[in-house]
């Protein structure tokens, strides 16, 4: 086994169940890294889910790795968690990435591995460095000079290919057309070293275009029937944010169509799985935990929903959700609510004002809200937490505060229901920054600044300061700023990223050394046909729909959602479309 065993690695493993261990000989060596830290890892689905996925593959081995925490003793060099053998040592370290803010962590950990952080400058024989996840269907521009290979697309559909490719066996050796043979013969695989961007003199991108011989646009993978597979938790541990509890995803995708979500529209065509396939996951979860938490962007629009819920209450299973639509709440989830001994259940309202629920799409009423408040507590939940957003589209002062106006509507109801049951509870309101992302209607709009969202969090905090039981929580519109930035950048933000890693992370600083101007991406408007960063993706989805619902929402009229069939509205479902 090549490399050196850090023996004072803290052996995480122990804990776990499921952990795979593979010998190394004769196998493809891959070192499979979430850029954060293993809590945090270790609970996220996708991340698990590779991990199992390779390890199905015969000739591959899969180890993890993590963002050591800032009290580890080994935090000078990164190890995987199974063997304890340095990154360098694989001869793949593959980047799972979720979150724009992640971004610098994937510098710190190349940085850490002894690995140069260009990909131009790393030669044979430095380990192939890829990366892939739900952040770069979207944009992954601003990193592309750290990483030689993306996969774009769902892991399911493109790993096998990939790793079925029997050029990797010689990448050590010739790197650079392995890369040209993954290019021309995976779709979904970019490599940015064989395209290149020109600017317009104002910054903005002239054209993006293909070097070599290699497709001019990179194909969104997904995985057509869900039912072919199953995505569960490859391991258990009580070092998540889910402690020992065992992960089902139910679906992928959104049929609502809110403007401004960007797993709503990459991840089209929505797909659910059917009861049977979710039911044999229950079953496998039961033999080692009694908590269940079901996965998805939509989880109360899952067809058999109800189904589920009777079989986890026959079986006194605990079952959590990430977040319950107000308008879609029956008496079968709340009775699973109530056996699972959920206290807080959290509703999204998004937007305080009808107007504004109109603009973004959201499709429920304030009646909606209020009425799915009520049934949560004389349901048996005493706490509710309501997520809102403040810098969306056309926002005026009038919206903000209709948020502190609806926040007391609830309340009131909230408050009524309570005290029949003879216990107050509490509201926790959350206050987040509107980001604008990629491959969604709002992808041409300038993001509110620093300061604006700073006064439109303190109206709000200050209408519901007195508000007996109820908790405000906020976004820090600054870090909003950065993933604004790392959302809708272009390479040349790679060189913003490069200067945070050498400041240690330091960005106020960053941002005033800044040899790029970071507002030209965040605080300006976008024409409305100018080509993005991004547009080399082909997600499937015709522009001239997201520009349609762009121009829908300015004028405040909803769209109806998707069908989830086939149909010709928006160019994902074109036949033509593999």
């Amino acid at each position: 086994m090549p490399g050196k065993t850090d023996k004072s690695y803290k052996n995480v493993t122990d804990a776990e169940i499921g952990t795979i261990r593979k010998p190394w000989k004769g196998r493809i060596k891959v070192a499979l890294v979430y850029p954060n830290v293993y809590h945090v890892g270790m609970s996220n689905l996708g991340f698990q889910t590779v991990y199992d996925l390779l390890n199905t593959l015969e000739h591959v081995v899969c180890e993890r790795a993590f963002l050591p925490d800032e009290n580890e003793t080994t935090s000078h060099r990164i190890f995987s968690i199974e063997s304890g053998k340095p990154i360098s040592a694989f001869d793949i370290i593959a980047f799972s990435v979720s979150f724009e803010n992640d971004y610098p962590n994937i510098l710190t950990i190349i940085e850490k591995s002894g690995l140069p952080l260009l990909s131009v400058d790393r030669e044979n024989p430095h380990p192939l460095v890829i990366a892939g996840g739900v952040v770069f269907f979207s944009n992954p521009e601003p990193v592309a000079p750290f990483i030689d290979c993306f996969l774009i697309g769902e892991a399911e559909v493109i790993l096998p290919q990939f790793f079925g490719t029997d050029c990797l066996e010689r990448i050590a050796q010739d790197k650079k057309g392995c890369l040209k043979t993954l290019a021309q013969n995976v779709p979904g695989t970019y490599v940015p070293q064989f395209y290149t961007a020109t600017y317009y003199p104002d910054g903005s991108l002239e054209a993006f275009e293909p070097v070599c011989d290699v497709p001019d646009r990179v194909q969104r993978r997904y995985l057509a029937d869900l039912n072919s597979v199953s995505t569960c938790s490859a391991i258990l541990t009580p070092d998540t944010t889910f402690e020992n509890t065992y992960l089902i995803e139910v679906g992928r995708g959104c049929s609502h169509g809110c403007r401004f979500c960007s797993a709503g529209f990459v991840y089209r065509p929505p797909r659910f799985r059917h009861h049977s396939t979710i039911d044999k996951c229950l079953v496998q979860g039961e033999s080692m935990t009694d908590r269940i938490g079901l996965v998805g962007a939509a989880v109360t629009d899952f067809p058999d929903l109800n189904k589920l819920c009777g079989h986890a209450f026959e079986k006194e299973i605990r079952i959590s959700f990430s977040s319950l639509r107000a308008d879609a709440l029956s008496p079968e989830l709340l009775s699973i609510l109530r056996q699972s001994k959920t206290k807080t259940a959290t509703i999204a309202p998004d937007a305080g004002s009808e107007r504004m629920r109109k603009v973004i799409n959201k499709g429920i009423t304030e009646d909606d809200i209020i009425n799915a408040a009520e049934i949560l507590v004389d349901g048996g939940i005493p706490n509710l937490k309501l997520y809102f957003m403040v810098g969306l589209p056309t926002e005026a002062m009038d919206d903000v505060e209709a948020i502190v106006s609806l926040c007391k509507k609830i309340k009131h109801r909230f408050l009524k229901s309570s005290r029949a049951r003879k216990r107050i509870g509490e509201i926790t309101v959350s206050l987040n920054c509107f980001v604008p992302k990629p491959f969604t209607p709002f992808q041409w709009v300038a993001m509110d600044e620093v300061q604006t969202l700073k006064k439109k969090i303190k109206k709000d905090k200050e209408g519901l300061k007195r508000v007996a039981n109820v908790r405000v929580h906020s976004d820090v519109p600054r870090w909003a700023y950065i993933q604004a930035l790392l959302s809708r950048g272009d390479r040349k933000v790679a060189q913003i990223l490069l200067l945070a890693n050498k400041n240690s992370g330091n960005w106020p600083k960053t941002l005033k050394e800044s040899p790029v101007n970071p507002d030209f991406y965040i605080y300006r408007e976008r024409a409305i046909d100018e080509q993005f960063p991004w547009e080399f993706i082909d997600n499937g989805i015709n522009k001239s729909f997201l520009k349609k619902e762009y121009e829908r929402a300015l004028q405040e009229k909803t769209s109806p959602p998707c069908p989830m069939e086939s149909c010709h509205i928006c160019g994902v479902c074109d036949p033509n479309f593999p």
